[in-house]
């Protein structure tokens, strides 16, 4: 059997990181023994309190100040591990001096501020109790995680009872113990082993099909397909006998697709696996890329200015300027000392490549100071442009977006194997100024104009190679079907390449996103055995062991991302798990660990996570002085060794994978446990939503509270009562036609709500009137334009103040109200009937709305877009919204219906698809 060990041994284990302290290569029993003196019991289930510690009283603090910050706040926080990646191997590391941060540091004696409380920060909550949403849904995430396990040995064993021995070797059937790590496919396809070798890890070679033909495949695999689809992908396909029909008509290569519509849709889920998964195209046309307009020069009055003296540039040069002058409302930027001093930098060096600046009579003028720069009437020229671009008529906006369209409509499709596939970005990004994420070494710094010469085509062989812009040439032009970009080019300032792709929408992209949906259901097989492991391994004697499971234990349990080495002089100084260092892990005794770091895009990731006591250990012994800050932790774990070893329980399998699977395992469950009887539809919505929620949370999905959320949730409890308004109008319209109504119905029927007292009815009286103002005016300037367009002459002022007699009129009405108390009914013919159906109708809305609020609040701190487009299956989605009469539009907007097609039509006939 396949057994679990270190993916290196000791000796091939390279030396300790320049500057940095390694951990000893075995961890002694004694050790672990001895972290066990104080008799405490540990919680059984991991427990995260984001945002917050666990406790204000003098508890131990992780590092960094203020709370989790957005994008656009980490100014203040910089963590540096300046690592690098070599192949995979262990890299040197720069290590900071900073002073040592002992484990036992009180938080509240930490320079800074302190993150907020959890109470502070946590979710709305039905309940009255004070405990933060993240450790309400640990028990939930607990029961979880077992029926996971319960659900991955019943798969295994199926699948063992399922495969039929073949009339040469028998297949013996194998118990959950038995199986081979890399061998749960079983006939399916040969398993590899790691590094890529053709062992089979235990699967026998005579159950491979690999060389089966393609339609004997589809009726042997596990696949989630209907049985409709099933049969419709084994017909034989009449295209492959007429290709040149189907290119000309632009039909998809899909059996019994071949109607007279010349868009026939590409169902490329249905359609058989290809054997050579690897080329991706067989014929691609294009037409390019679309370059950004060249630059206009600036006025003569309107100049740059240096100690006072407006100067004149050369025109690349000039381009520069603007691109600094016409930002410097973006302050966050312009007055960042990092930002000022790569541009400053560039800037200089154009000016002397070019000649330098002179003043109006050609003297030379030495520009040495970035402080003597003034940029006001750049800004100023550019603010102006930009509001009387703004201000143009309607039908000039019109005209110029038409003329827009119709420019880039040869670049927007482009024809993928005889299909018209939309492009994504199409345009080549124009030149400006490198901003970054965070705390970027290389903000501010000029991204120059990518020139046709930089751009590699990738076309294929018997296409129209698009023709460059007059006097250029492109850089090259190649023909890799094996590729899915359309051009390439390398850009300035970090070296990357940026590539040209299909969209979103498109069947390659769809392609894309199902085979890592798939490939986490896959998981689900492997997930009992891999926990099984690891647990086991928090234990082993080998330091190299220990820390790879005490690395898989955080990802899974807390989704952590793996981390990457980074260049610290080129790159934002970002970490994961396993490039996590000595400071940003803080232990508190018995089981608290407090992670504080810069994660993804910059963003601070500050978390306070109750974890196994075996792990609280371990993570002590890898901070185990020498070490101090700037260190490794995992100091004998590296992000590629981690994902080799994952590899070796499923073919594919790297760290990304397990929040993929965790959030849409998860949901699965969430949605499977609702309780959707008798729901209106609003109320179904915020149950998905709810449950998108916690997987968001569970996800570390987290976002600070926006600066305009208090005002849309005032704007919306001022809805809320305006419709309580119309009710009770309502009420005293009935009590009009009907005053025998109040006896029936009681006294406390009609009184007027609480929330709605006398000032807040007049202020919304007067709302409504001018609301009213407003939509007259605006239907009159409507109708006026589409006459102006249509030729006809525009109708008279005169028109106007009839028109708003309607508002005047309800001015009126409310003034007599407020006078006589009394309310008459309103519209034609009332009756009680048609008034108690609209206290009805009302009684709706605004049950709706409250939920929406309530929604809406509680997303406040959560990110729900993340999970949904990225992390959960849309079948789930899909499904839920099938099963319980939603919509799909109520989840997914347009852009997301185009993009997750495929989801839609896939299980368009199977409501009961599980993940």
């Amino acid at each position: 059997l396949f057994t679990m060990s270190s993916d290196y041994s000791d000796d091939d284990m390279p030396l300790a990181r320049t500057n940095g302290q390694l951990s000893a290569s075995t961890v002694r029993k004694t050790e672990d023994d001895a972290m066990d003196g104080r008799k405490v019991k540990p919680k059984p289930n991991p427990v995260s309190i984001r945002n917050g510690p666990v406790d204000t009283d003098a508890s131990p603090q992780a590092n960094g100040n203020g709370k989790r910050k957005s994008r656009s706040s980490t100014n203040h926080i910089n963590y540096k591990d300046g690592s690098e990646s070599e192949d995979g191997r262990l890299a040197k590391r720069h290590k900071k001096v900073v002073a040592d941060d002992s484990d036992d540091e009180v938080l509240s004696k930490r320079k800074g501020k302190l993150p907020p409380a959890a109470n502070e920060t946590s979710i709305a909550d039905d309940s009255d109790d004070d405990q933060p949403l993240n450790a309400k849904l640990a028990s939930k995430k607990k029961a979880i995680e077992k029926n996971a396990e319960k659900e991955a040995k019943a798969i295994r064993a199926s699948e063992s009872k399922s495969k039929k021995p073949t009339p040469k070797k028998p297949v013996k059937d194998e118990s959950d113990d038995d199986i081979p790590l890399a061998g749960a496919k079983g006939r399916k396809r040969p398993s590899n082993g790691v590094n890529g070798k053709s062992k089979t890890n235990g699967v026998k070679k005579e159950d491979s099909d690999s060389d089966l033909p393609i339609r004997k495949k589809v009726k042997t695999s596990a696949s989630t397909s209907t049985s409709k689809s099933k049969a419709k992908a084994e017909k034989p396909t009449p295209a492959k006998k007429a290709p040149a029909k189907k290119a000309k008509k632009e039909v998809s290569e899909e059996p019994g697709d071949g109607e007279d519509d010349e868009e026939a849709e590409y169902r490329w889920w249905d359609a058989p696996k290809k054997e050579d998964d690897s080329i991706k195209w067989t014929t691609l046309e294009h037409n390019g890329v679309l370059f950004p307009p060249e630059y206009e020069p600036l006025p003569k009055n309107v100049r740059l200015v240096y100690d006072g003296t407006p100067v004149n540039l050369h025109v690349e040069a000039e381009e520069i300027a603007t691109f600094f002058g016409s930002m410097l409302n973006s302050t966050h930027n312009v007055e960042n000392p990092t930002f000022q001093k790569n541009f400053f930098h560039d800037f200089k060096e154009v000016i002397d490549r070019t000649g330098g600046a002179t003043d109006r009579q050609g003297n030379k003028v030495p520009i040495k100071d970035f402080a003597k720069l003034d940029f006001k009437a750049i800004f100023e020229y550019y603010h102006a442009k930009n509001e009387a671009k703004k201000a143009r008529p309607a039908a000039e906006k019109k005209a110029e977006k038409a003329e827009r369209d119709k420019a880039e409509a040869p670049y927007m499709f482009c024809k993928w194997d005889g299909r018209k596939e939309k492009v994504g970005n199409f345009r080549v990004e124009p030149p400006g100024l490198f901003r970054g994420r965070g705390e970027h070494p290389k903000t501010g710094k000029v991204k120059k104009r990518v020139m046709p010469e930089q751009i590699t085509i990738n076309i294929g062989k018997d296409a129209i190679v698009p023709p460059p812009p007059k006097g250029h040439k492109w850089k090259a032009i190649q023909h890799d079907n094996k590729a899915t970009w359309l051009a390439m080019w390398q850009e300035n300032i970090n070296g990357s390449y940026k590539y040209v792709m299909l969209g979103a929408t498109s069947a390659v992209k769809g392609q894309s996103d199902f085979k890592k949906f798939e490939k986490a259901r896959e998981l689900k097989k492997h997930i009992a055995r891999i926990r099984k492991d690891y647990t086991k391994d928090l234990k082993a004697e080998s330091m190299a062991d220990r820390q790879r499971a005490t690395a898989v234990y955080l990802i899974d349990k807390f989704a952590l991302r793996a981390g990457n080495e980074k260049d610290a002089e080129n790159e934002a100084e970002t970490v994961g798990c396993c490039s996590l260092k000595y400071e940003h892990v803080t232990l508190r005794e018995p089981n608290t660990v407090i992670f504080d770091f810069l994660g993804k895009d910059s963003i601070r990731f500050y978390d306070e996570v109750t974890v196994d006591r075996q792990v609280f250990k371990n993570l002590r012994v890898f901070k185990k002085p020498p070490k101090r800050s700037g260190d490794d932790i995992f100091d004998r774990l590296t992000t590629t060794q981690l994902n080799k070893h994952l590899s070796s329980y499923m073919q594919g399998l790297t760290a990304k994978v397990f929040r993929t699977y965790n959030a849409s395992y998860t949901m699965s469950n969430l949605l499977r446990d609702l309780k959707v009887s008798n729901a209106t539809m609003a109320e179904k919505i915020k149950l998905y939503n709810d449950c998108n929620r916690e997987v968001a949370i569970l996800c570390n999905h987290k976002r600070t509270v926006g600066a305009s959320h208090e005002a849309q949730m005032e704007k919306l409890v001022d809805r809320i009562k305006g419709l309580k308004y119309q009710k009770w109008r309502n009420k005293q319209m009935l009590l009009d036609i009907d005053p025998k109504q109040k006896k029936r119905k009681g006294a406390s029927f009609f009184e007027l709500d609480p929330e709605l007292d006398e000032a807040w009815i007049l202020e919304h009286q007067l709302f409504l009137v001018e609301e009213q103002r407003v939509k007259i005016q605006k239907k009159f300037e409507k109708d006026n334009q589409k006459r102006q367009e249509d030729g006809e002459k525009p109708m008279p002022d005169k028109e106007l103040k009839e028109r708003l007699q309607v508002a005047d009129e309800l001015a009126k009405k409310f003034k007599k109200e407020n006078k006589s108390k009394k309310i008459e009914a309103e519209g034609r013919g009332p009756t009680v009937e048609k008034i108690e159906g609209n206290i009805q109708k009302i009684e709706e809305r605004i049950r709706t709305m409250e939920l929406q609020a309530a929604d809406r609040d509680g997303n406040k701190e959560v990110a729900l877009g993340t999970s949904k487009i990225n992390y959960i299956d849309p079948r789930l989605t899909v499904v839920f919204a099938k099963k319980f009469d939603v919509p799909i539009e109520k989840f997914f907007s347009k852009t997301l219906r185009e993009k997750f097609n495929w989801a839609i039509k896939s299980v368009e006939d199977n409501d009961h698809w599980e993940f």
